[in-house]
């Protein structure tokens, strides 16, 4: 068994110490009021059992908490003050510096906490130790002088969780829509550099990788491109190619006729965007940004977003060699075909290509067959988007969504300055999200002891303390010169303010959302109610717990005129922190808290045997309340030989829910060649992901991909979601 001690390496556990620890505070009591050496032998039993029965490494203070509480169950409460006595004072000691041992473990690799923390980052790597380190110091900073202490203690218990606080020190961000078009069509500058309107799709797609990259580095969620701000440069490269063949075939005295003409034309056409396509395929992957990891990147592929007939032609071209390389993968280090991280793909279900008899089925069939083999595209069900948006446009990143656009009938204006502005047309490029708070709704109803009023006085207790810590996010933002991020803000990704220009009114009226995130609504249903939110007498508390937060959403919006809005937080490292928390603070309760993680959003528990309609057609209902950001999922096995099944689920979508995706497996193991699942399998308390065929447990030697928040991770995970991916039932 292996424990985390507080620097966050992770060492064999060592029963020995226990036993010497409370040995030391016993001698240092009065003879008359110390154990035996047979209770301290049993005590320290007992905290062995304890530990291992939580079916994860635990940490040291989970340790000592146990030790205190058994040495008190025996009744000497004399060495049990004396242990935490010794406790407090090292933990003083502690507190004068709390950042060297953490950055030195990073530095050697040995914090097992930060190497599972982003299933995208490898901490063996200087950029990223280098990203970390400074996340370190902005997180003590943090904690220490820019936060409230009722925001910093609850987010450390486990109550709340304030995201990405080893960035909040900059006045950085969340995740955006770039406006690809405006920076294309209209120039940008990158390095103080000034990039002008390029003349041939592949140029437009090399200068598309390095904004890509540039926004990556300035600000710290994801980010999404529409392949439609790529589609008039194919046109552009069409004309060129034709004036080449046109001047090759005059020089050579030739008159092919203009059929001939024409499909040579096409044809090298075809072979500029298969190498446009290429080039943000694999820069996307080899990219590599200021904090140490690949673009966080989403490319949108909607047919109806053309504005002509040709541009939608063309349009279609770009997707179609996108899916086709995407389906092909790319090569590993031993030169075999693998699924890539990124850039992660969403297709939209429209009129135009739902059906087999309309003009692009063939673009659905082939993006079915890419989810079968690669995990993506998701889909957007133009649909249903509609019905519950009023637009169609994509999420910024893996699943946070702007709240339709009120500034354009408000009567705004051009605010950002964006070169493509378009008096009364909706805006969305260029749009943003200031940062993320998540509530922890299982630790609400366990606080509540199954009192309803209890719980909703809790729930709204808490609730007001995520809107105080999103203010604090707000307020970070408020007064930030557009010159801190010139890329964002003053060369066309979100804006084209002035130098020196304060970036508050995108703040503002509905330009930019700010998000309630929540977690563990499953668990919460489950502890008040007895039953699964899926249960039809439990799903009208589950759907009031949604429309509460929602309440409280549109409350605070009013007040300040800011954005507010529910989101289902992608919970990665964080269901393990929450978990552990709930533990602590509630013991082990079955069915709700004797898991190393608890449920995303609102999705159905992995583990409920459900089919993928029925799942589906439950969860719109709730992502229809989650407007801030939702994703819903199926588990699948292999499709690749079912791809009919794969479009029937499709089709499904379309008519059921807004945004979805189909989860596979795409793995390799480097030693034996193998190519079906990688296993996850208990070893000594800890588990660990094994090739089935060879055996071979070194993850250095195996590729394996994993959905776990929307995006597709490649680096494994902490214990708490390796635990979540065990559990996972097929829901086809």
């Amino acid at each position: 068994m292996k424990i985390i001690k507080r620097n966050g390496a992770e060492v064999t556990f060592d029963p020995a110490k226990i036993a010497a620890a409370i040995t030391a505070a016993n001698n240092a009591v009065d003879e008359s009021v110390r154990m035996t050496p047979l209770q301290i032998q049993r005590i320290t039993e007992h905290v062995q059992i304890s530990c291992e029965e939580m079916g994860r490494s635990p940490a040291v203070e989970e340790i000592q908490d146990l030790v205190e509480k058994a040495i008190m169950a025996h009744g000497a409460f004399e060495v049990a003050k004396c242990y935490i006595t010794y406790r407090y004072t090292r933990s003083l000691l502690r507190q004068s510096n709390t950042t060297d041992d953490r950055i030195l473990t990073l530095i050697e690799c040995n914090n097992e906490e930060v190497k599972q923390e982003n299933a995208n980052k490898n901490p063996t790597i200087n950029a990223v130790q280098r990203d970390y380190m400074a996340g370190e110091v902005s997180k003590d900073i943090t904690n220490r002088i820019l936060l409230p202490k009722e925001i910093v203690d609850a987010h450390n218990a486990g109550i709340i969780h304030f995201h990405d606080s080893d960035y909040y020190a900059q006045h950085m961000h969340n995740c955006d829509l770039v406006n690809l078009e405006d920076m294309l069509q209209n120039g940008t500058v990158i390095s103080g550099t000034l990039i002008e309107k390029p003349h041939s799709f592949s140029t437009a797609c090399n200068i598309a990788t390095q904004i890509i990259a540039q926004v990556a580095s300035n600000q710290y969620g994801g980010q999404s491109i529409s392949l439609t701000h790529l589609a008039p440069f194919v046109q552009i490269s069409r004309e060129k190619i034709r004036k080449a063949v046109e001047k090759e075939m005059a020089e050579l005295g030739i008159d092919p006729g203009e059929e001939a003409v024409s499909n040579l034309v096409e044809n090298r056409l075809r072979e500029e965007v298969k190498r446009g396509i290429q080039t943000i395929q694999y820069q996307v992957i080899t990219l590599m940004t200021t904090n140490g990891q690949a673009p966080f990147i989403t490319v949108f592929m909607y047919l109806n977003e053309a504005r002509n007939e040709q541009e939608k032609k063309d349009l279609a071209l770009i997707i179609e060699e996108m899916l086709r390389q995407r389906y092909e993968g790319v090569k590993n280090e031993k030169g075999v075909w693998i699924t890539p991280a990124f850039p992660k793909l969403i297709y939209v279900l429209e009129e135009d290509n739902i059906t087999e008899d309309s003009p692009y089925w063939y673009l659905t069939r082939l993006a079915a067959q890419v989810t079968a083999k690669r995990m993506v595209p998701d889909y957007i069900s133009e649909k249903k988007m509609l019905e519950y948006k009023g637009d169609t446009y994509v999420c910024m990143g893996c699943r946070s969504f702007l709240t339709p656009d009120r500034f354009t009938e408000a009567g705004v204006g051009n605010i950002a300055n964006a070169g493509n502005y378009e008096p009364g047309k909706h805006k969305y490029y260029g749009r943003f999200n200031q940062g993320v708070v998540t509530i922890n709704l299982v630790d609400v109803a366990l606080s509540s002891g199954k009192d309803m009023d209890k719980f909703w006085q809790i729930f709204d207790e808490r609730l007001n303390l995520c809107y105080r810590a999103l203010l604090c996010r707000h307020e970070r933002l408020k007064g930030t010169l557009s010159d801190a991020a010139p890329i964002l803000w003053q060369y066309g990704a979100l804006a084209r303010l002035q130098k020196g220009e304060p970036i508050d009114k995108l703040l503002y009226g509905g330009y930019s959302t700010i998000s309630l995130g929540y977690a563990g609504l499953y668990e919460c249903v489950k502890f008040m109610t007895g039953r699964s939110h899926t249960d039809p007498e439990a799903k009208p508390f589950a759907l009031q717990v949604m429309q509460h937060m929602n309440d409280a959403c549109k409350g605070w919006k009013a007040k300040h005129d800011v954005d507010f809005s529910l989101y289902g937080t992608p919970l990665e490292s964080t269901t393990y922190k929450f978990a552990k928390c709930l533990q602590q603070r509630f013991g082990k309760i079955p069915g709700i808290t004797d898991k190393s993680y608890i449920t995303n959003s609102y999705h159905v528990h992995v583990a409920e045997e459900i089919d993928a309609f029925t799942k589906l057609r439950f969860e719109s209902e709730f992502q229809q309340l989650s407007p801030g950001g939702a994703i819903s999922y199926v588990e699948v096995p292999n499709m690749q030989q079912n791809i009919d099944a794969v479009l029937e689920v499709m089709k499904f979508i379309y008519d059921n829910i807004m945004y979805a995706e189909l989860n596979t497996k795409s793995d390799y193991c480097q030693c034996c060649g193998f190519d079906g699942e990688i296993e996850i399998r208990e070893d000594d308390g800890k588990l660990i992901w094994v090739c089935p065929q060879c055996g071979n447990t070194d993850q250095n030697k195996m590729n394996v991909a994993r959905r776990t928040c929307g995006y597709i991770g490649t680096q494994y995970w902490n214990q708490g979601r390796t635990q979540e991916i065990k559990d996972r039932v097929l829901h086809l």
